[in-house]
């Protein structure tokens, strides 16, 4: 029985140094994840609230003015790239930094450290990669730290230090294009007989409307490989692009009837764009000559 009780007693304790293991947080942690073309970007940080303190002043005890700042609470934020990137003026590695900064009435300075390990306390500007100058702009008030993203686009975006009533944009930008086109010939490489990465391949550049002899070049291959509504269309488009709108008609026409055939969701969303470029690209075309020896009829 005692020893029983001893057992119970070992167990409790256990239990009890489980659920200890975590509290609530004063300044809970945070995290985003934000794609910026085909390169992600993750910020993880903890998040303060102002609770009735001054912050952003000489001296005050929230993220004084003139010192080195985590850019949020308990441990320093970091930033993490899957692709080199430019923040701010400054080109940086792929990678995980810390996000440092230094606030400041008209200027603040806002830094990337490789030293993932460091602390305010343990800061060193020697292993700076970025450091750019930023104008702080009046925002929405917020108790509440935050960092996020704006003005998203396939190859830039805004990267925002917000807190009280201050706002600090930090532009970020990828080079979206030529990471797909490397990505996307490394695809073509590793799986030169795979149909989706052929279309893929040559949908983006059409898309692009760039390299279209190449984009034709793959979707010529894929139509080898299997003759699909989807790759005659991509024919179609590129070849209509290129000035061949009599060759393109035809293959349009068959990419109908093919998909007709057997419908699937992709076809049924796309077949009222294919049926109006037929329209278009033959309203293109000149008008067909009458035959040779055929009189008009009075």
């Amino acid at each position: 029985m005692k020893k029983y009780l001893l057992s119970f007693s070992f167990a409790v304790l256990v239990a009890t140094a489980s659920v200890a293991q975590r509290t609530p947080q004063a300044s809970p942690g945070a995290s985003i994840v934000q794609a910026i073309g085909i390169t992600d970007f993750t910020v993880k940080y903890s998040r303060p609230g102002i609770k009735g303190r001054s912050v952003f002043e000489e001296n005050s005890p929230l993220a004084p003015t003139g010192k080195i700042w985590r850019t949020g609470a308990n441990q320093a934020t970091t930033l993490e790239s899957s692709t080199d990137f430019t923040f701010g003026d400054k080109k940086v590695s792929a990678g995980k930094y810390v996000l440092y900064s230094i606030p400041g009435k008209a200027k603040w300075v806002v830094i990337l450290n490789k030293d993932v390990n460091s602390s305010s306390e343990t800061y060193k500007e020697s292993e700076d990669v970025a450091r750019i100058d930023v104008s702080p702009l009046q925002g929405e008030f917020k108790e509440s730290f935050e960092i996020n993203f704006s003005n998203l686009s396939d190859s830039s975006a805004t990267l925002n230090i917000d807190w009280a009533a201050i706002k600090v944009p930090v532009k970020i930008s990828v080079s979206t294009h030529q990471l797909t086109l490397a990505s996307l010939d490394r695809a073509v490489q590793d799986k030169p007989e795979d149909l989706q990465t052929l279309q893929s391949a040559a949908g983006y550049l059409l898309s692009k409307n760039q390299d279209l002899p190449k984009a034709l070049a793959l979707t010529d291959k894929a139509i080898g490989l299997k003759e699909t509504w989807s790759n005659l269309w991509t024919k179609a488009q590129i070849l209509d692009r290129l000035g061949r709108t009599a060759a393109a008609v035809p293959l349009a026409q068959k990419a109908l009837t093919i998909g007709a055939a057997a419908p699937d969701g992709a076809y049924n969303f796309y077949k009222t764009q294919i049926e109006k470029a037929i329209a278009d690209m033959q309203a293109k075309l000149p008008a067909t000559p009458a035959a040779k020896g055929k009189k008009k009829k009075k």
